[in-house]
């Protein structure tokens, strides 16, 4: 009889222990990677979900500094200089913020790549501050997405989205 409890208490704990590894992370690490201008981008941040709440405006205060992601701070790395909007970026590996706006936000670039969430975020660090276009998608972003286009980079969620154009 001991037997038969000493193997069901066993398999109880591998299903326990299995289930609690099959649960999604709340906030994944994810990676968007592209060429643009033959430079390689690439842009590691973790991808919180909307759960029901009002992301715009509310999670993410407007005209705030945002971490753009959850967890550390998102970086964004170019593999050679490069033009945001037009303005120049060096090669290199920055943390990424978002003061998100309404028809307008700003993207910025910061030396300080390693850094929690935008707790000690520093605008005297800065490298770069670019102002993008910003609004409404047609399409409900469940979790937080960037993706490198062939010509720069966007970032969507919940209904809102920004994208930036990149050059050689």
């Amino acid at each position: 009889m001991n037997f038969k409890k000493s193997i069901f208490s066993l398999a109880l704990t591998a299903f326990v222990v299995m289930a609690g590894f099959a649960q999604e992370k709340a906030s994944p690490a994810k990676v968007a990677e592209g060429t643009v201008g033959g430079s390689k981008i690439t842009i590691n941040y973790s991808s919180p979900a909307v759960k029901g709440r009002v992301i715009w405006g509310e999670l993410v205060p407007l005209g705030e500094v945002w971490r753009a992601g959850a967890n550390e701070a998102t970086t964004f790395t170019t593999s050679k200089d490069i033009t945001v909007q037009g303005q120049k970026l060096a090669a290199g590996t920055y943390s990424f913020f978002i003061i998100p706006g309404e028809g307008q936000s700003t993207f910025v670039f910061n030396k300080v790549a390693k850094q929690w969430g935008a707790f000690n975020y520093d605008s005297k660090e800065d490298v770069l501050r670019v102002n993008v276009p910003s609004g409404q998608s047609q399409t409900m972003e469940e979790r937080l997405v960037y993706e490198v286009k062939p010509d720069g980079f966007e970032v969507r969620w919940e209904y809102g989205m920004a994208a930036a154009k990149i050059g050689s």
